[in-house]
């Protein structure tokens, strides 16, 4: 029953994809500009410079998140993954 209401759920986001890619965006946005108040965010025990820019964590988790992904897919490519007929010799 729950798996049901769950690939509802999904069919209903995909119809409408366009506005859940927007209403991410706007999360997105409105947790940068809420990085940026002083009163709501405490940066005054920051490590470094760049700690108190606003949006900081958020790109610098993006970026790495990137970056394991490329990384991944090169470790992959370097040898780990095998042709899909490998085991048919």
């Amino acid at each position: 029953m729950t798996a049901m209401i769950l690939v509802r759920l999904i069919e209903f986001l995909r119809a409408r994809l366009r506005a859940v890619v927007w209403a991410c965006y706007v999360v997105l946005a409105l947790l940068v500009v809420a990085d940026a108040l002083p009163f709501l965010v405490d940066k005054e025990h920051a490590h470094t410079q760049a700690e108190q820019w606003p949006g900081f964590w958020s790109l610098f988790g993006f970026v790495a998140c990137v970056l394991i992904v490329l990384l991944s897919k090169w470790y992959g490519k370097a040898g780990i993954m095998q042709r899909e007929d490998y085991y048919d010799e």
